[in-house]
């Protein structure tokens, strides 16, 4: 597969068909993952996958709670979870928990997780992390570079085996039942979980915005960048 046609072709894939991933294809995805650039080159990720039905159906479970508040946000008509939610905004999260599980579907991502073919927690050791922003009064979000990358060239090179998958940090809502369920050291952090199989269907079209409507020139409010 073509670089460029893999960077354009690589999106969420949630439904899978009922084949297994085998542990050779998956060590094969992991060995070309482990090259992702990581800060001083500490590679502060690891992975678990989760096999055991018990441990994977607890997983799904911590997953399905948090997938439940973060519909509850949409309900209400705001960004799930963002940094900058008022005390309103939470509250207005919160009145629609019953509502967001009401709406819950037997066939949905969140609640068929356990049955996925491949289910990956990818954590980060944040002993070894270098995150810059860690004194900044805001939220704290440039420690993820030395781990995400590493997730999506996961997800790439799961793409070049005919595979397909997600990343969802969803769970991590609950990041305390998580540490229970998969025995994570205290200083040990939830930083998604990715789920892996064949995909049912593949989209060759994804929609992003153009260019110029992310990127300026100087200043924040600097005119669009083009070519």
């Amino acid at each position: 597969m073509e670089l460029r046609d893999a960077l354009r072709t690589t999106g969420s894939v949630r439904r899978f068909r009922d084949q297994p991933v085998d542990d050779e294809v998956l060590y094969a995805v992991l060995d070309d993952a482990r090259f992702a650039p990581s800060g001083g080159n500490r590679q502060s990720w690891g992975v678990i996958v989760v096999k055991d039905p018990v441990r994977r159906r607890e997983v799904a479970k911590s997953y399905l709670d948090a997938w439940h508040d973060y519909v509850a946000h949409l309900l209400a008509g705001v960004t799930p979870f963002s940094p900058l939610a008022s005390d309103e905004d939470r509250l207005a999260a919160a009145s629609q928990r019953g509502a967001a599980e009401s709406r819950s579907v037997a066939d949905g991502f969140a609640e068929t997780l356990a049955t996925v073919p491949v289910t990956l927690v990818v954590t980060a050791d944040l002993s070894t992390l270098a995150a810059t922003d860690r004194d900044l009064d805001r939220y704290h979000l440039v420690g993820g570079a030395s781990i995400y990358p590493f997730v999506w060239s996961l997800l790439l090179g799961a793409h070049e085996r005919g595979l397909g998958g997600v990343m969802t940090t969803v769970a991590t809502r609950n990041e305390p039942r998580l540490q229970e369920i998969l025995d994570l050291p205290a200083t040990t952090a939830v930083a998604a979980i990715v789920a892996l199989g064949y995909p049912e269907s593949r989209s060759t079209k994804l929609t992003r915005r153009p260019v110029e409507a992310f990127t300026t020139i100087d200043t924040f409010h600097g005119v669009p960048f083009r070519p």
